[in-house]
């Protein structure tokens, strides 16, 4: 099975709706990409643990934790770690919470993350950039070091100018071009 293939397949079948939408930036799009709807299926878990730490190794980047953003970036997160388990190179996993908690610890980044720690912050979809320059903004306050930032999903809307003029390397595993040229021409996949 081509994991990346089924992978995109997916996320059409089941994340990418067309119409008339007003995204989070209070853009309107004529797609809307519902990512959570792939990236916490079983089979979707299962494939972006594939692609997703593969994306990684072949990068030749070496974090010792992903996460991202709650709760866009948690299962892309949790499948990438897992998989790493499985493959015998764990990365731990993190959480980063959009404020502090106002209880128990006041901690806005869950899942034990070490300070200084090799991290790649991941996000299943990217546009603007924000949510993953908000990640690395904590994680930095936090003492981590910052390798990176994966998307599972590029809008290619100004997100990766504005990671990459931060100072940090995107990687994806596609493009919402990719998601629509499969929507409008199924055969050429």
């Amino acid at each position: 099975m081509d994991y990346r293939q089924r992978l995109l397949a997916l996320l059409v079948e089941r994340s990418l709706k067309l119409g008339d939408f007003t995204l989070s930036s209070g853009v309107r799009s004529p797609y809307y990409i519902d990512a959570r709807r792939t990236t916490m299926s079983a089979e979707g878990q299962f494939l972006i643990g594939q692609v997703g730490y593969a994306l990684i190794r072949g990068a030749s980047l070496h974090p010792t934790h992903v996460g991202g953003l709650t709760m866009g970036a948690d299962p892309v997160a949790y499948a990438i770690s897992h998989r790493s388990w499985i493959e015998g190179h764990p990365l731990g996993a993190f959480s980063v919470r959009k404020a502090a908690k106002r209880h128990g610890t006041g901690q806005r980044i869950e899942g034990g993350l070490p300070r200084k720690a090799d991290v790649l912050v991941v996000e299943d979809c990217i546009t603007t950039g924000s949510s993953a320059l908000d990640a690395v903004g904590a994680l930095q306050e936090h003492g981590a070091a910052v390798l990176g930032v994966l998307s599972l999903v590029d809008r290619e809307e100004g997100g990766r100018a504005r990671i990459e003029e931060a100072g940090f390397r995107l990687l994806t595993v596609f493009s919402a071009a990719e998601l629509l040229a499969l929507t409008y021409h199924p055969k050429a996949f």
